[in-house]
């Protein structure tokens, strides 16, 4: 069985000591998106929804949030980010009408970017619910995923 580095031996949660670990180029993509009506779509698109420029301001809370999921994640690193890149396409594919959301967190450190990416583009997400819900509560949130990752002992991975 592996040993799990946040569990001490006697199975307590604990911080993973990275003193020793070398400082590395690191680098992690995540993605997901938010289900909606194409009524919603089209005034995201439009720029017509009241509060403002949904996109915009998603991009601005998923940068906020992952320079702070260290914060939000009890035993996480804080990191020196170096970089964050959050794309959105709006989507139509057998009359499900969608946003995807996708954050490419960089930074140059002990440990890597990978639980930033992912509360990157799940804030992003939940930003863009939080814009539209006066209009639109049947949104959906799903699909998160870690999509690649760089950097560090174990190198590069990415999902098949």
């Amino acid at each position: 069985m592996k040993e799990i580095s946040h569990v001490d031996f006697k199975g307590k949660a604990k911080m993973v000591d990275v003193s020793e670990k070398p400082v590395t180029s690191r680098s992690a993509k995540a993605c997901g998106k938010i289900l909606m009506k194409e009524e919603t779509l089209n005034l995201i698109e439009k720029l017509e929804i009241k509060k403002g420029d949904v996109l915009a301001v998603a991009k601005i809370a998923g940068i906020m949030a992952a320079k702070k999921t260290h914060e939000l994640i009890p035993l996480c690193h804080p990191l020196s980010i170096t970089d964050i890149k959050i794309e959105f396409e709006l989507k139509e594919k057998d009359k499900n009408f969608y946003i995807t959301c996708s954050s490419k967190v960089k930074c140059d450190g002990k440990t890597g970017a990978e639980m930033e990416a992912l509360i990157s583009t799940s804030i992003a997400l939940l930003t863009i619910y939080d814009m539209c819900k006066g209009i639109d509560r049947d949104m959906i949130i799903g699909d998160i995923r870690l999509i690649e990752k760089s950097g560090g002992k174990s190198g590069k991975w990415k999902r098949k």
